[in-house]
């Protein structure tokens, strides 16, 4: 079966996370990436916490599955020739960069238009337009910077961020969106466009529940954090621990083996409709007939008592017995899976989820495939290219012969 973007050519000037998460989906789907990289050096993350002495880390092969590597000295005369060249064979350029470094490199959007006008040129930033859209952004900076960080932690801890990229991987996807989104839209108008994504555009849409909530705050307590209704609230939406995001209340509790073991929890949801099937199974079935706790308006104020007595079941269990009972009963929950359990788990496998990878130096090691599956249209997980290795075939591609070639790298432009 044909891949999704077969024939699509994607100049792959990224680097770190944000932008190779990008164009590594569109490798999965089929479009040919080419990484261009420094002579010698490569991008970053290749000796980035390393866990073999001169191998290629983890941090760079897991982003940059199914490309294929050029090196390439842009700040050479005849490299900037050949970057032309690359930009003219190509339907799409990545970046993410600092802003303006490829401009300062000779090349504005105005000079890529020139050279190809169906070129889309798709650039990760920290910011968007305002105060800060100079400033470099790594992750974490964009969780605090997003609003990530300020509705995460402990009612009353100190702000945290997430484990989870959502700033770097959570904006690479919306990258990958405005890409396909710009091809689909050059067949109807033969150009092509800029496609830019910010940091902070991108966690700040995740944590749209978090707006929601500092609008609703103005007309009274938000009832189903836990701060209500013994604490108190802010001008701005709080941290909330492990409550749930939305109305169901939910919560986190131990599990059996808990006091060994750092993931032997669970996270359990009181969904009213669900709630009198729990109450049962944990030995509280006289909540059903006490008007102190039958309805959700009476439990509201008591929460932090129902999630006691859930937890003096739940340890009793382990997280993924409590599972078995709970799920076929309706009541949402979900165990604490940890790192090391979703590596050997069989059904992530199954999928492409988890994949295993052989790497010529490296050897075998485990990787997270595509999340997106189509139906009809495959999305296999390749090796990442070593530095360079592609070079001379990229090149001859593009049209420089066998002499050219020689000369670029007598003169260390590859």
């Amino acid at each position: 079966m044909a891949k999704a973007l077969e024939g699509v050519r994607i100049l792959d000037m990224t680097h770190v996370q944000s932008g190779p998460t990008c164009t590594q989906l569109l490798a999965w789907f089929g479009a040919d990436v080419i990484k261009v990289e420094r002579p010698g050096v490569g991008d970053a993350t290749r000796g980035q916490l390393q866990d073999i002495p001169n191998v290629d880390s983890l941090y760079f092969t897991m982003l940059n599955h199914n490309k294929r590597s050029v090196t390439l000295n842009t700040k050479h005369a005849r490299g900037k020739e050949i970057f032309a060249k690359l930009i003219k064979h190509c339907d799409v350029m990545v970046e993410n960069f600092a802003p303006g470094a490829i401009d300062r490199m000779g090349f504005p959007w105005e000079k890529i238009q020139e050279i190809n006008p169906r070129m889309i040129y798709a650039s990760v930033k920290g910011f968007g337009p305002g105060p800060f859209e100079d400033c470099k952004v790594y992750e974490n900076v964009a969780q605090c910077t997003g609003g990530s960080a300020s509705t995460t932690g402990e009612l009353d801890g100190f702000p945290m961020v997430t484990g989870a990229q959502i700033g770097d991987s959570g904006t690479g996807i919306n990258l990958a969106l405005g890409v396909v989104t710009a091809l689909f839209h050059r067949e109807k108008s033969g150009l092509g466009q800029r496609v830019t994504c910010a940091m902070q555009d991108g966690v700040l849409n995740l944590c749209r529940v978090k707006l929601r909530d500092q609008q609703r705050l103005a007309h009274g307590p938000l009832k189903e954090y836990p701060q209500f209704p013994n604490g108190e609230f802010g001008q701005a939406t709080p941290r909330a621990g492990n409550a749930s995001g939305g109305g169901q209340p939910g919560w986190i509790v131990k599990c059996k083996g808990w006091e060994t073991d750092p993931d032997a929890y669970i996270y359990v949801i009181t969904q009213a409709v669900a709630f009198p099937e729990l109450a049962k199974v944990i030995g509280r079935e006289d909540w059903l007939v006490d008007p102190e706790w039958s309805t959700p308006e009476a439990r509201l104020p008591k929460l932090d008592k129902v999630f006691e007595e859930i937890e003096k079941w739940t340890k009793t269990k382990t997280k993924f017995e409590v599972m078995d009972i709970l799920n076929p009963l309706n009541v949402p929950c979900g165990p604490i899976i940890s790192m090391m359990e979703l590596s050997e788990d069989p059904s992530l496998r199954a999928t492409g989820t988890i994949v295993e990878v052989d790497h010529p130096e490296r050897g075998k090691y485990l990787t997270v495939g595509n999340p997106i599956k189509l139906s009809d249209s495959p999305s296999d997980v390749h090796r990442s290219p070593l530095l360079g290795e592609h070079t001379d075939e990229i090149l001859a591609e593009i049209g420089l012969n066998d002499d050219e070639i020689a000369a670029a790298k007598d003169e260390k432009v590859v």
